[in-house]
């Protein structure tokens, strides 16, 4: 197994943690890295926005904060992007160690059958 490639350059501290994090466990093809690195700079601009909604709380002026409600959506991309690169979410015990999962797409952008 070679060195685990850097982070990318201007990760922050939340995305150097989930660059490690994942290649700590399992060694990456280019196209997953380039998932990953989707992946650090959405976890980054979440903690941001969690810092602005943490200072300036969930309501602004009645309504809900716009920091709030896009990192809303940052977070579903993030929850998208490592489904797509199929880290495993916890323990899983018929998982084979250093491989990720093989599964499908969920949600509706997964493709059916037409019987």
């Amino acid at each position: 197994m070679s060195s685990a490639p850097k982070p990318p350059t201007g990760a922050q501290q939340a995305g150097r943690r989930l660059w490690r994090a994942v290649l700590g466990d399992f060694e990456l093809a280019e196209h997953e890295l380039v998932l990953l690195r989707e992946a650090v700079a959405v976890v980054d601009v979440c903690h941001e926005l969690q810092a602005v909604v943490a200072t300036h709380g969930p309501m602004v002026d009645g309504k809900a904060n716009p920091a709030l409600v896009e990192l809303r959506m940052q977070r579903q991309l993030l929850g998208r992007l490592l489904a797509a690169l199929r880290v495993p979410l916890g323990a899983e015990e018929d998982q084979p160690a250093g491989r990720l999962q093989r599964r499908t797409t969920r949600g509706f952008y997964g493709v059916r059958a037409v019987s």
